[in-house]
């Protein structure tokens, strides 16, 4: 990303923002001349979410990312201080595991796509298909996104572990007799293996529907891991959407690091 300038968000890759009076149609903004741009827009890849590396920061991106971290950061907040004291939210969240839980096949098959051995191999195909792209295309630390997601995932029981000893939360009755189901670690694989495996693989794909279709893609395989884990009766509601606000704000973390190291690359030295 480059410098400041004022002007809107760059919609698309390879499209310039606007063209000043006398330009050359050369496709490059702010030029007089016909020299084609020394690095065109188009010879690299976008970034995490979807826009050309040298895209300029779009004012409304803080308040989005605040958004990502602060909200779920105090829902998660809010859910673990109601699952530790036992609060109201427990009772609500308990007449909705009664209304939700019917143990099936198809709810058992989709929460195992929360299993590490599903969820991780989907994650190491897509570290392993982006780190050859990228050093094809001779970015300078090329292996940067990629570590930072394996670390990324590596850090996923070094968080949820804790917490399901300091919480201690019992099962739904549809499981045996245990505690230690608050977050849902099923949940917090599948969000991590399979949202970094999208916003790595986003900036590849060259055309709009391609980049949606992945969204949903994933969106979809994150939806159907908590619905077969609390239709399964694996997991209490709160369990699942605790994990998606913890989740949340480190995949936003993990994209802004991203981001931030990429910009610093391509600083002027």
């Amino acid at each position: 990303m480059g410098g400041n300038r004022p002007g809107p968000p760059q919609l698309r890759p390879g499209r310039a923002l606007a063209h000043t009076p006398g330009a050359s149609g050369s496709g490059s903004p702010h030029r007089s001349d016909s020299r084609p741009p020394q690095t065109p827009r188009g010879g690299r890849p976008s970034d995490l979410i979807g826009r050309p590396g040298t895209t300029p920061p779009v004012p409304g991106r803080p308040t989005s990312f605040f958004l990502l971290l602060g909200l779920p950061a105090l829902l998660f907040a809010l859910i673990t201080w109601q699952v530790v004291v036992d609060g109201p939210l427990l009772r609500v969240d308990e007449r909705v595991s009664r209304a939700l839980v019917h143990p099936d096949r198809f709810s058992e098959l989709l929460a195992d796509l929360g299993n590490a051995p599903v969820a991780i191999p989907v994650l190491a195909a897509a570290l392993g298909y982006v780190g050859r792209r990228t050093r094809r295309s001779g970015t300078d630390r090329w292996w940067l996104p990629a570590t930072a997601a394996a670390v990324l995932m590596a850090l996923v029981p070094a968080l949820i572990v804790p917490l399901k000893e300091l919480t201690d939360r019992p099962g739904t009755p549809a499981v045996p007799p245990a505690t230690g189901y608050y977050p849902s670690g099923h949940t917090a694989t599948a969000a991590i293996a399979y949202g970094c495996a999208a916003l790595l693989l986003l900036p590849w794909l060259r055309t709009a529907p391609a980049r949606r279709a992945l969204v949903l893609v994933c969106a979809a395989l994150n939806l159907g891991v908590g619905f077969g884990l609390v239709r399964r009766g694996y997991h209490w509601p709160l369990d699942v959407v605790a994990s998606w606000c913890l989740c949340t704000v480190l995949l936003t973390t993990f994209v802004l690091f991203v981001e931030r190291s990429a910009r610093a690359v391509r600083q002027p030295k």
